[in-house]
C-alpha cells in the first residue's frame, strides 16, 4: 500500500544535539500509529518536521508521494495534516464554535463564514461538545478543551490527524472516552499518528508502534513485537512492563 505521509532519512540539529537523527518511517492509509519513546528523544521535533513548523537539516518529508519537505504549516493543514498540540491553546476569548470554524474556513476552506460555522456544529457534536457549542473557549474544562482541539482538527478535513499528548491531564474515565473518539475519527478514514506516554493507550489503541530514543528510531512494529524488542524494554519500556505483556521474565 502506497504511503501517505513519509519521511526518508531525516534529521534536524540544534547547535551541537541531533535532536531527530536520520530518522525513515511511513504512514499507510486508515493506520494507527503510536509514536512513544522516552522524554526528550525526539518526538514532538519529528511532527514538527513533518508539518512545517521546522525544516530539516537533511532528508525528505513527502505527503501522498509529493515532496512537501519545504512546505509551511498552514500549506501542511490546507493539504490535509493537521495536528493537536501538547499545550491546548484554543482562542480563548472566542466561543467553541468560532474556534472550530476557523479550522473550517481556513484551511478546509469553507466558501463563507456561515458555511464554517455550520460545519463547526457538526464536528462538535461530534465530539461532544454540542451543549457547550456558543461558551467561550476560557470557560471549558481540561477535558473539553481536549475534545476542543480535536473538533478544530478534524473541521480541517485532515486525511492525516497528528495527535501530540492528546490524553495528558485526564482521569481514567476521561481516557476511556477521548479513546473512543480517537477510533471514531480513524472509522472515517483519517491516519493518526499518536504520540502518547501511557503505554496502557498507546498498546491498545495502536495498530502498529515507532520507539524514538535519542532522536533516533530503534524500533518499529506491532504492540506485541515492539514490548518484546531488548533495545525497547531497556530504553524505555522496562521489565515489568515488558513481562505483563508476555515477554517472558530472565532468571
Amino acid at each position: 500500500m502506497t504511503a501517505i505521509l513519509e519521511v526518508e532519512r531525516i534529521s534536524r540539529s540544534f547547535g551541537g544535539v541531533r535532536a531527530v537523527d536520520n530518522v525513515t518511517l511511513h504512514l499507510s492509509p486508515g493506520e494507527i500509529v503510536g509514536l512513544i519513546g522516552p522524554n526528550g528523544a525526539g518526538k514532538t521535533t519529528l511532527v514538527n518536521l513533518m508539518t512545517g513548523v521546522l525544516r530539516p537539516s537533511s532528508g525528505v518529508v513527502r505527503f501522498s508521494g509529493r515532496d512537501v519537505t519545504s512546505q509551511k504549516p498552514h500549506q501542511a493543514a490546507q493539504r490535509g495534516i493537521a495536528r493537536t498540540f501538547q499545550l491546548v491553546q484554543p482562542f480563548p476569548e472566542m466561543t467553541v464554535v468560532e474556534n472550530v470554524a476557523a479550522g473550517a474556513r481556513f484551511a478546509a476552506r469553507a466558501p463563507t463564514i456561515a458555511a464554517a460555522k455550520a460545519e463547526a456544529r457538526r464536528h462538535i457534536d461530534f465530539v461532544g461538545l454540542g451543549a457547550l457549542a456558543d461558551r467561550q473557549a476560557n470557560a471549558l474544562t481540561l477535558p473539553d478543551r481536549k475534545r476542543l482541539e480535536l473538533a478544530k482538527s478534524i473541521a480541517m478535513k485532515p486525511r492525516v490527524l497528528l495527535l501530540d499528548e492528546v490524553n495528558a491531564g485526564l482521569n481514567s474515565g476521561e481516557i476511556d472516552s477521548a479513546l473512543e473518539l480517537i477510533r471514531r475519527i480513524s472509522a472515517q478514514g483519517v491516519t493518526i499518528l499518536i504520540i502518547e506516554h501511557l503505554m496502557k493507550v498507546v498498546f491498545s489503541l495502536s495498530h502498529r508502534i515507532l520507539v524514538l530514543h535519542h532522536g533516533a528510531l530503534i524500533s518499529e512494529g506491532t504492540p506485541d513485537a515492539v514490548a518484546r524488542d531488548e533495545r525497547v524494554i531497556q530504553a524505555y519500556l522496562g521489565t515489568r512492563f515488558a513481562e505483563r505483556h508476555g515477554r517472558p521474565g530472565h532468571g
